[in-house]
């Protein structure tokens, strides 16, 4: 097997730092929320989604659909999520979340980010000059390789 590159070895370095340091904020606002994993899981599908039916739920969260049922029960009791009735079919319900379910989603955000305040004001000006220099050709890079699929074919 051929060794990887020294920046390859680098990014992956980086990605295990990242992570970690990242995760480790996120895991403890969890733990202080008193929400789980999958309840974090099913807020964020629900960010992202705008609503999802409980069946979408449990396929994201690879859960089945009474676990899922179940789960939202608990999110519907503490005022994260709502669940409506879908107007084109009233026998499927759609879940949304409320403002306070919104709030739950940015302090999560908020909390991986505090690790990234906390890295930034370790560095020097120099340092954060050409840290924002590499990220912007990182990040270039990365959208070129992230074409719709079949763009390339």
């Amino acid at each position: 097997m051929q060794a990887a590159e020294p920046v390859v070895v680098k990014l992956q370095d980086w990605i295990e730092v990242f992570m970690r340091g990242s995760m480790r904020h996120f895991l403890c606002y969890a733990r202080e929320s008193g929400l789980s994993m999958s309840q974090l899981g099913a807020l964020l599908h629900l960010h992202h989604a705008g609503s999802s039916g409980v069946t979408d739920i449990g396929d994201h969260l690879g859960v089945t659909s009474a676990a899922a049922s179940q789960m939202l029960d608990r999110l519907v009791r503490q005022g994260l999520i709502l669940r409506l009735e879908d107007p084109s079919d009233r026998r499927v319900k759609q879940v949304v979340l409320t403002d306070k379910g919104l709030q739950v989603i940015h302090e999560t955000a908020r909390a991986r980010q505090r690790w990234l305040v906390d890295l930034a004001k370790t560095m020097s000006g120099p340092e954060k000059a050409a840290v924002t220099e590499a990220l912007e050709v990182l990040i270039e890079r990365a959208k070129q390789l992230n074409q719709p699929f079949g763009a390339d074919l």
